[in-house]
């Protein structure tokens, strides 16, 4: 359980993610990409421009689960992506994600 990243290495534009099983969100990722079915049309438009090989598909950062059953790492992973996309800013010419919105 963490994040990933998806970097188009040809311009420098990033997505940044979360999943509970962080390798099989990486398969499916490149799965979209390569029927040409992803939901980000960018990132879609970039493969399809690029090819795969300007992209490197990567995990981030991993949670450490603890022993308790009980815990859902969900408000943790939130927070762990939260501080990604604070560091590194994948918005507009920088990246695919979309900034949230303001409650």
């Amino acid at each position: 359980m963490g994040l990933f990243r998806i970097l188009n290495t040809a311009n420098g534009k990033q997505l940044i993610g979360s999943a509970a099983d962080v390798p099989a969100m990486l398969n499916r990722q490149r799965a979209q990409l390569r029927l040409g079915a992803h939901p980000n049309a960018q990132l879609q438009a970039d493969w399809s421009a690029f090819g795969p090989d300007a992209f490197v598909f990567e995990t981030l950062d991993l949670l450490t689960l603890p022993d308790d059953v009980s815990y859902d790492p969900t408000g943790d992973l939130d927070v762990l992506q939260a501080l990604w996309l604070e560091k590194l800013s994948p918005f507009g010419e920088r990246g695919y994600n979309r900034p949230s919105r303001p409650s």
